[in-house]
């Protein structure tokens, strides 16, 4: 291991691109450890020149700017380059977690109009099987060997990432952020969290997800050199080993990765140097922040709150000033306000609608796309989260509930009217209704019921495994519970409501 190089004073560049953003950041530092994956160091000058070529390796290939390119990548040094080397070309990023069907992918890419997609040689059945039509790249090796090519002009309102998340009802839909949104998200989050001397962080969120994204532009704006950890997927006890073996003074997690770290002999594994673990995409329990904290002493960890139409992140308890059971402050560029039913402010204390405000919140929705009228929805600059709560007298956001129908399994969004669909498509099903059951251990597990036809023969078994094949690993129900009817409401709706009230 090289001794880490000394600091440089930052001054930003004016253009608030993130083309720009990783070219200033590239220069900033002098050569440094920068990436441990898999037993490697990946040295940062040498990652800069790999980005700088496969920028030059998307322009002979047709990219141009404002084309959109999706990535669809488990966790490598090579995710952060693809995205980095987009940004210079122009081109817009859509991340794609990697664990969606092929079908959901199908539907991203030609939602989109995706110019090509970008992938991994484990991923690429999926990606076939989708048949979208697109130039694939199973191996970034190809990209790379043209000319270093550096960043093209873009407009800080350009869109810069399209990101595919929904609401209660519909198919998943892109929010479109602009290269000044996550510019400056990724900057006020930084000086918020930022502890001068720790430097090292275990990072096992996959890049794909909005919170993995903003780490990754998050770290272009680093005051000293950064070194990151990085883990192709979360496993705790390989979580605990390279925490210890490499030192790491702070990670990042999701609460269903701090639950599966409870069921470790954590006391086994002293890690003197962590010092915080920022959680966010979904709620963590106060028990269970607790219960890590007695078993894992000198770990702090500090909530933050966000959704994908905000940036990824709009609040975050700072080192040092936490509070336990609040997700913490709103950043810089944010204002918090909390509404009634009818869209009046209300008073400090009193629960409502979680409201954001701020010029860095997402561009819109995608095409033809509008936003569910009860659930999140942009007016001017002000965004209704769908998510309630209140804040305190000094401004502490505190989360209670959340709006309508959103399943959060360990910190991935669920959207039950996707599970329906490809349960209803199986030939013994008449309908299904999908709820989440609150799980310890993930937050929220997808539950199906199910009215089958009378001469059906489908086992709870055998249609766990249709959903799986359709919407992928996150998505499909770990529980069918057989109903001679599905509740409807008085207009024919589905009634998930009562079907929530059937979980026991």
């Amino acid at each position: 291991m090289t001794e880490a190089p000394h600091t440089h004073q930052v001054v930003h560049v004016t253009e608030q691109t993130l083309g720009r953003l990783a070219e200033e950041s590239w220069g900033r530092f002098d050569d440094h450890d920068s990436v441990y994956y898999e037993g490697v160091w990946h040295r940062s000058h040498a990652l800069a020149e790999r980005a700088r070529r496969m920028s030059g390796g998307f322009a002979e290939a047709g990219i141009r700017p404002g084309d959109r390119v999706a990535v669809m990548m488990a966790n490598s040094p090579e995710v952060p380059i693809v995205y980095q080397a987009l940004w210079a070309a122009g081109a817009v990023v859509t991340p794609v977690v990697f664990l969606v069907g092929a079908e959901e992918l199908r539907h991203l890419l030609i939602d989109s109009g995706a110019a090509a997609i970008v992938t991994s040689p484990e991923l690429a059945q999926t990606v076939r099987a989708a048949n979208a039509g697109i130039p694939v790249y199973e191996d970034t090796a190809e990209l790379e060997r043209a000319a270093e090519r550096g960043p093209v002009a873009r407009d800080p309102g350009d869109l810069a990432a399209l990101l595919y998340t929904g609401g209660t009802t519909g198919k998943a839909k892109g929010v479109m952020l602009s290269h000044h949104g996550l510019w400056q998200v990724a900057k006020d989050a930084f000086d918020l969290s930022h502890q001068e001397g720790r430097n090292r962080a275990l990072v096992p969120v996959p890049l794909s997800h909005s919170y993995g994204l903003i780490i990754t532009v998050a770290s272009l704006h680093a005051t000293e050199p950064q070194q990151a950890v990085l883990m192709r997927w979360f496993e705790p006890r390989a979580f605990l080993d390279l925490a210890a073996e490499q030192r790491v003074q702070y990670g990042t997690v999701v609460p269903s990765m701090i639950h599966l770290l409870l069921a470790e002999p954590l006391e086994e594994h002293p890690l003197p140097d962590l010092a915080y673990l920022t959680c966010g995409a979904a709620p963590l329990g106060r028990q269970t922040l607790e219960e890590f904290e007695r078993r894992m002493p000198g770990v702090q960890i500090l909530e933050g709150y966000g959704l994908t139409e905000t940036s990824a992140v709009t609040t975050f308890n700072p080192p040092g000033r936490r509070r336990i059971g609040s997700v913490g402050l709103p950043l810089a560029g944010y204002t918090i306000t909390i509404r009634d039913s009818d869209g009046e402010a209300m008073e400090i204390g009193d629960v409502g609608e979680v409201c954001v405000s701020g010029d860095s919140l997402m561009l819109g929705y995608w095409g033809e796309h509008q936003p569910d009228p009860e659930g999140t929805a942009l007016t001017g600059k002000e965004l209704r989260t769908g998510d309630i709560g209140c804040v305190d007298d000094d401004g502490y956001l505190y989360i209670v509930d959340r709006k309508k129908d959103l399943i959060i399994r360990g910190g991935f969004n669920v959207f039950p009217r996707d599970v329906e669909d490809a349960l209803d498509r199986h030939p013994d099903v008449v309908l299904s209704g999908v709820v989440g059951r609150p799980d310890p251990r993930l937050g929220e597990e997808v539950v199906a019921f199910v009215q089958l036809r009378p001469d059906a023969t489908v086992t709870a078994e055998e249609l766990i495994e249709w959903a799986r094949e359709r919407v992928g690993r996150v998505k499909y129900p770990r529980e069918i519970r057989f109903v001679d009817s599905i509740p409807l409401t008085s207009v024919l709706k589905l009634d998930r409501k009562a079907l929530r009230g059937r979980l026991g």
